[in-house]
């Protein structure tokens, strides 16, 4: 890398700032340490905001603490990273300072159409099942949470992978009402640069899926891995060298 860039990376559903460990430790072992600076970012309710009282926060609101996380640790040409249910929040982020950003790169980013909330568009189907829902890798009539989210998130991990990343998955909860917001915006994109990291082996959203997500973000460059939903854990050398070069992309 030519000079060194920052990256702020923002976590999905159940989840905290932690999970974006092992692909920065990978950026610095990549680089000898010379990537430049990285900043986990967390939602309210989340990591190291875990607890706090969260009622009324929406999309808009966590955008803007975020950002204001962003400048508060004086990054800045900064390539922003999401995995997931991020995808709803990073266009919020976009719009609101688009300035603040070289590259998004949206790692398997959910994205619903305006007008629907993510727990619609996820449905009650299998996957495949129905056109207009991503479904579930088993039926969510006769199977609960906790037994989906092995297959959803652990697919291609090892026992011991499972066993840690599932002790942590749950204890992180994003604000309610990201989850009937329907008010998506997407037009405003074009202003800054988008990447969208497909993984192939995803059991949550389906590669299909990932590709409508990807149009929907206006994301001009597609990126391919060969990993499960929590591709930052179980390939986060592979990703890290993605945001490497993308953050290069012109």
């Amino acid at each position: 890398m030519s000079q060194p860039v920052d990256y702020a990376f923002l976590h999905g559903g159940g989840q905290g700032g932690w999970v974006w460990d092992e692909t920065i430790a990978a950026l610095d072992a990549q680089t000898g340490g010379g990537f430049g600076r990285a900043l986990a970012l967390d939602a309210p309710g989340c990591g190291r905001k875990r607890g706090r009282a969260t009622d009324g926060i929406d999309n808009e609101a966590i955008a803007a603490e975020l950002i204001a996380d962003i400048e508060a640790a004086g990054l800045g040409d900064v390539v922003l990273v999401g995995h997931s249910q991020a995808g709803m929040v990073l266009p919020f982020m976009v719009e609101q300072r688009p300035s603040l950003f070289r590259r998004i790169v949206y790692v398997t980013c959910s994205a619903p159409p305006a007008g629907r909330t993510t727990l619609s568009m996820m449905g009650a189907s299998l996957h495949g099942e129905n056109p207009d829902e991503v479904g579930w890798p088993v039926d969510p009539k006769t199977h609960s949470v906790a037994e989906r989210y092995p297959l959803m998130f652990c697919n291609d991990m090892d026992p011991a992978q499972t066993e840690a990343f599932l002790g942590k998955l749950g204890h992180d909860m994003w604000p309610a009402l990201t989850y009937s917001a329907s008010n998506w915006r997407y037009d405003h994109l074009d202003a800054v640069p988008a990447s969208y990291v497909v993984c192939l082996r995803d059991g949550s959203l389906p590669v299909p899926w990932q590709e409508t997500f990807a149009t929907r973000l206006k994301a001009e460059r597609r990126v391919r891995i060969d990993a499960g939903h929590q591709v930052m854990n179980t390939r986060p050398h592979a990703l890290a060298e993605v945001l490497r070069l993308e953050a290069l992309a012109g």
